[in-house]
């Protein structure tokens, strides 16, 4: 199992807060929105991964110190075990640059209210709101044999 980090920047516009996300043009989830985030190197600690990732993938610069992890979420794909791997997701409201795409993403920033659910992996459904909200989620979750759909969740206290 690999270790990933996520980030989700937020920015306030005039008509409410928005989420950063980009569709990801390569790797595990071609085709799918995701936040910016990636493989920590080693020796690399989660928070330096996703501001190194944040910096690589949409051109943003945020300060490790300045993210706030949301979740801890340990992913088993049964049927395809080199995708198994644990995240951590930080958020982060203090950032500087624009968003421009990459060979891995190509950002776009939705409303909080909107956010893409039917177009991110199946398990977004289950926490993401929530922890954009500000709930810290501890979770296992497996996808089943489409490696798509989720066929089991269980939090952690």
């Amino acid at each position: 199992m690999f270790e990933v980090a996520v980030t989700y920047l937020l920015r306030a516009t005039p008509a409410g807060f928005e989420v950063l996300l980009g569709r990801k043009l390569t790797g595990i989830g071609t085709g799918f929105v995701v936040g910016p985030g990636g493989k920590l190197e080693p020796g690399e600690d989660a928070a330096t991964a996703a501001a190194r990732e944040v910096l690589e993938e949409v051109g943003i610069t945020v300060a490790p110190a300045a993210l706030r992890r949301i979740a801890e979420l340990d992913y088993t794909f049964p049927h395809r075990p080199a995708w198994s791997q644990r995240s951590t997701a930080f958020l982060a409201s203090d950032w500087s640059g624009e968003a421009a795409p990459s060979r891995e993403l190509v950002p776009t920033w939705f409303p909080l209210t909107e956010l893409p659910l039917d177009r991110m992996w199946d398990d977004a459904r289950l926490w993401l709101p929530r922890a954009l909200a500000g709930e810290l989620i501890r979770a296992d979750c497996a996808y089943g044999v489409d490696n798509q759909s989720v066929v089991a969740w269980s939090e952690r206290g």
